[in-house]
């Protein structure tokens, strides 16, 4: 752990995964309740998924320990977009290869699968470690003003698409496309303000293992 990494987000980012762990684990488990196959391949697919899901937050977290994805002012590529971009390849490969696969997210409930984003409300860290003066504004700002607003609008919308309230679905599409293509966390590096802080343990587990689930989960959606 470098220096500028305060002591108290090991005990954040820990507290974080293990909410994420749950949520992630809690669809999963309800896609299969609702999933129209026998209790055996119903079962078999969660099961399947859920040990993924663990072996991916676990390869994850040794790689972000090791130092694997810091960067430095000399990077050209951020390393860390590999964290990013591969889960995300691999995600897309499983839905579009199973049947059994896409049978079971077909059966998460639409509203559930809104109401999973309340998890982006911890992504207030950054304007905390902004206004520490820790972490470049480039960055910080709209990253962290976008995930808090994400997983207060989610909860909000869920509600109303679990009424299947008069503009619901419009709502979801509109939050879902505006989360997804909001600037943030591929940035970064600031040219006048560099942001190592993203690249290093345990921050770095955010684009490596926070965001690909959330484009993962909006995919989805959509």
């Amino acid at each position: 752990m470098t220096r500028q990494i305060p002591e108290y987000l090991l005990s954040f980012e820990l507290i974080a995964r293990a909410l994420v762990t749950i949520i992630a684990l809690g669809l999963i488990w309800l896609g299969a309740a609702r999933m129209p196959a026998s209790a055996k391949s119903r079962y078999a697919t969660a099961g399947a998924l859920s040990a993924a899901f663990i072996g991916w937050l676990a390869v994850a977290q040794y790689l972000g320990a090791a130092n694997t994805y810091f960067a430095s002012t000399d990077t050209a590529v951020p390393t860390v977009l590999f964290g990013l971009l591969i889960p995300l390849a691999v995600a897309a490969i499983a839905l579009w290869q199973s049947e059994s696969v896409a049978r079971l997210v077909s059966a998460i409930p639409l509203h559930w699968l809104v109401a999973a984003q309340v998890y982006r409300v911890i992504g207030g860290i950054f304007l905390v470690l902004w206004a520490a003066g820790r972490m470049p504004w480039q960055f910080a700002l709209p990253a962290g003003i976008g995930d808090v607003t994400t997983g207060i609008v989610a909860v909000v919308v869920a509600a109303l698409l679990a009424r299947n309230a008069i503009g619901a679905y419009r709502a979801t599409y509109a939050i879902t496309m505006g989360a997804m293509t909001s600037p943030g966390r591929a940035h970064l590096l600031a040219f006048e303000a560099p942001n190592l802080l993203i690249s290093s343990y345990p921050l770095v587990m955010v684009p490596t293992f926070a965001v690909p689930l959330a484009l993962m989960l909006h995919g989805l959606v959509l």
